[in-house]
């Protein structure tokens, strides 16, 4: 219901917008003001959680599928202008009702925002120059490693749906996983079919304990949809 109130608020958007003139293309909608690897960060950090956006590597599921959504449109003569400016409003001025709350971004970010995902959206290939090492790839730091009972898995600190480590190894035996969080997109850490640890933010730690026995786990973020966004790993216990 809720994704289905959100593609209703997008195509309210752009139906608005084609009352403007449809104008710009994808080679002069980025302006010489805008820092595009900005909009890059902010837009992964803030948005990317909740919108899946190939180009900027995004899996959210909570909101709609930028690519999907503005692929019809753009491939109806909406140019790329329009979008940039459909999403400047939509992040200013949520429709009412939205689970988006107003202002993720502020100021230039907001127009930063809106110019990468305009240039990007609905595009094949991925990123290059600056833009493809804006962000570090999710989920790939080295394999997290117990010591003494203690597992440290920590949230991908740019809000990416992702634990910084993928895989993760411990003895049998009493074991106490915690996970740090230092995006304001809120995580939590659990293990399937096990405990599962408060959701926080902002520098928080979730944290939970376990009596593991030889064998394979699941971890992950049991957040509306970050699991299957891609926060989940693999513990292996020997």
């Amino acid at each position: 219901m809720q994704r289905s109130r959100n593609r209703a608020g997008l195509s309210a958007a752009m139906a608005a917008a084609g009352l403007m003139a449809l104008t710009g293309c994808s080679d002069n909608v980025a302006r010489s003001s805008d820092d595009l690897v900005n909009g890059k960060k902010q837009f992964v950090a803030k948005c990317g959680s909740c919108h899946q956006l190939d180009r900027a590597g995004t899996k959210g599921s909570v909101g709609p599928n930028l690519d999907a959504a503005f692929r019809r449109p753009l491939a109806d003569g909406f140019g790329r202008t329009t979008v940039r400016g459909v999403v400047a409003d939509m992040i200013r001025y949520p429709p009412i009702g939205e689970e988006m709350p107003a202002n993720l971004v502020h100021g230039d970010d907001v127009t930063d925002v809106a110019a990468y995902v305009a240039t990007v959206v609905s595009k094949g290939g991925k990123d290059t120059g600056l833009l493809a090492s804006a962000i570090k790839p999710a989920g790939s730091g080295k394999p997290a490693v117990a010591k003494d009972g203690a597992l440290a898995i920590d949230a991908d600190p740019t809000g990416q749906l992702a634990f910084v480590a993928t895989q993760a190894s411990a003895a049998p035996g009493q074991v106490k996983i915690t996970m740090k969080n230092p995006s304001d997109v809120p995580h939590n850490i659990a293990l399937d079919g096990g405990a599962k640890g408060e959701v926080v933010g902002k520098g928080g730690t979730s944290q939970i304990s376990a009596d593991l026995k030889p064998g394979a786990y699941t971890y992950f973020c049991s957040v509306q949809g970050h699991r299957e966004g891609g926060m989940v790993g693999k513990l292996t216990v020997k």
